[in-house]
């Protein structure tokens, strides 16, 4: 993320000294070998060169994400009945302040 951030501020080819720079800014740990490591594999190649590539290798692994959705689908429609079963309270209470603002 940090080699990205880089890059996004105009750096087309971060050190691991840039990216030291950045994590040490924010109080995050920094891993010479593994900065060191990103750098080296990454000379030569822009970010958008790899993003295109990761792109590409992804399609390969094909839609495969479905069962998350059903999971998250159920969850929501508990959620919304959960919802409309504090919505009747709610218009309760509301309609108490009015009677209550109508007295005074």
């Amino acid at each position: 993320a940090a080699y990205l951030m880089a890059v996004l501020a105009g750096n087309d080819s971060p050190s691991a000294a840039d990216i030291k720079k950045i994590l040490d800014s924010v109080e995050s740990e920094f891993d010479e070998t593994i900065a060191s490591k990103l750098v080296s594999e990454l000379e030569g190649k822009t970010v958008h060169e790899m993003i295109a590539e990761g792109k590409e290798k992804l399609k390969s692994f094909g839609g495969g994400g479905g069962g998350g959705a059903v999971a998250v689908g159920g969850g929501a429609a508990a959620g919304g009945g959960a919802a409309d079963t504090a919505a009747p309270a709610e218009q309760k209470a509301a309609v108490v302040e009015e009677e209550e603002e109508e007295d005074m």
